[in-house]
């Protein structure tokens, strides 16, 4: 079983299988892919992904405004809030950081933005969903500012350094990697991906986006995740059932939410992350 931890199903619309999400999602399920985390780029997703929710009983959802993403009106804590709870979202974001791109939406206002998000987080006691992008010493202190062991989160479509990777577990976050690590480029990514305790790792598509190799040049669907799950496990020298087994299990530990027949140690409140 995997778990696809990271996708925007609302934007594969016309894409992928027709433009049918609901025949991309049963290719996944063919490919063992049970579970989708569909991610909110803006608090204005999030009616027809709560549909997609309803519709499909392995989908769930987060509440959150990109940090490029530019809103009519800028939601504070209370909005995010309220947006998760009338949504039934499983985690806050994605939210974040990203310099690279910093012309499109100014660092400050994406600086007061992620706060918001990570106060909402902290409110609901929910995981805070992160994309961050040459944003690393502003991301981890806000991260150590607002985030506790009762919050947590992921680090998605993580391509920074290992030394971040190392600072982000040790404050009980997650690393998710993405199809990027298949690339022919990302020897340095996959060297990480060789040290990451497995137990902090995630595997995503971020679909859309970021098709995995042998796919590039394509749409992204959830089903190719199994790719970015067989690069890992050959870059760590594993079977690619235990990496599926351990980071299905790392999902729901982290996403609580999602796991409404979770064992009670399943539930356990995260950990504040270990040495590593």
């Amino acid at each position: 079983m995997f778990v696809d931890s990271h996708c925007h199903l609302d934007r594969l619309s016309g894409k992928t299988h027709g433009g049918d999400v609901a025949a991309t999602l049963e290719a996944a399920r063919d490919a063992h892919v049970r579970q989708f985390l569909a991610v909110a780029v803006s608090l204005d997703d999030m009616p027809t992904l709560a549909a997609l929710s309803r519709e499909h009983a392995d989908v769930v959802i987060s509440a959150g405004l990109h940090p490029l993403h530019t809103p009519e009106v800028e939601p504070d804590a209370s909005a995010i809030v309220d947006a998760a709870k009338q949504y039934d979202a499983v985690a806050i974001g994605e939210t974040g950081l990203d310099y690279h791109y910093r012309e499109s939406v100014d660092p400050g206002v994406q600086h007061a933005r992620f706060e918001q998000h990570l106060i909402a987080a902290r409110e609901l006691e929910l995981p805070v969903i992160v994309h961050t992008r040459e944003a690393r010493e502003d991301t981890l202190a806000l991260l150590e500012k607002h985030v506790g062991p009762d919050v947590g989160g992921v680090l998605h479509c993580f391509t920074e350094d290992i030394d971040m990777a190392r600072r982000a577990v040790g404050l009980g976050f997650y690393i998710s990697l993405s199809g990027i690590v298949t690339f022919a480029s990302a020897t340095a990514l996959r060297e990480l991906a060789r040290q990451l305790p497995l137990d902090r790792m995630l595997i995503e598509t971020d679909s859309p986006y970021l098709a995995p190799v042998p796919h590039r040049g394509k749409p992204n669907e959830p089903a190719f995740v199994v790719n970015v799950a067989e690069c890992l496990a050959e870059a760590r020298g594993i079977s690619v059932d235990e990496l599926a087994m351990q980071t299905t299990a790392n999902f729901y530990r982290l996403f609580r939410a999602a796991a409404p027949q979770a064992s009670a140690q399943q539930r356990e409140s995260l950990s504040q992350g270990g040495l590593w």
